[in-house]
């Protein structure tokens, strides 16, 4: 009898530990990252024609097929382009267009326009919209080319990143979508 006794003497604070209930173990809701599958960037020159579009679309994510990349043509010298960005969901039908949440949630993301390469120096970029404390969202931006050549454009939404920063090097936060097109200037 004394061992039952001295084996439940044992237990007692287990249970007691297991039973209490703490509120800092309240779990934080969770705000998971966007499922992109398709982005799509616009670039509308301001004057004239020849809209260029840059688009990615990887289907199965993470998956063994590579990423679906094209440019529909060259950038022009001295023009301002218009630059827009759709991001879609296609694993679900209809796609879900995951571009309004980004926007809804605005303080929350960040979308960089990289230009590298032969093109890093003679691109400008200008962000026209911003999260309602006054940083660059970005999903709206304006492109202006000042000098022909060759190069990259990488485009990167980074989910819950630091605001104020100076580009995707000190933004943290996570990457939701990135993706680098290879681009002419003419």
């Amino acid at each position: 009898m004394k061992k039952y006794i001295f084996y439940a003497l044992l237990a007692l604070p287990l249970i007691i530990v297991s039973c209490s209930k703490d509120e800092d173990d309240t779990p934080e809701p969770v705000n998971e990252e966007e499922v992109i599958t398709t982005m799509t960037v616009t670039l509308t020159p301001k004057e004239g024609s020849g809209t260029i579009t840059l688009q990615t679309k990887d289907l199965d994510g993470d998956g063994p097929n590579t990423p679906e990349v094209s440019v529909s043509g060259s950038l022009q010298n001295g023009v301002f382009y218009t630059g827009s960005v759709v991001f879609l969901n296609e694993t679900e039908t209809p796609a879900e267009n995951i571009t309004e949440e980004v926007e809804e949630e605005a303080d929350e993301h960040q979308f960089f326009v990289t230009p590298g390469g032969g093109i890093a120096d003679i691109i400008g970029i200008e962000y026209l919209n911003n999260d309602s404390n006054g940083y660059p969202l970005g999903t709206q931006f304006e492109l202006n080319t000042r000098g022909a050549g060759n190069g990259t454009l990488t485009f990167t939404l980074r989910h819950e990143p630091k605001k104020p920063n100076t580009g995707p090097s000190d933004a943290g936060g996570e990457t939701d979508i990135e993706a680098s097109f290879n681009v002419t200037i003419e």
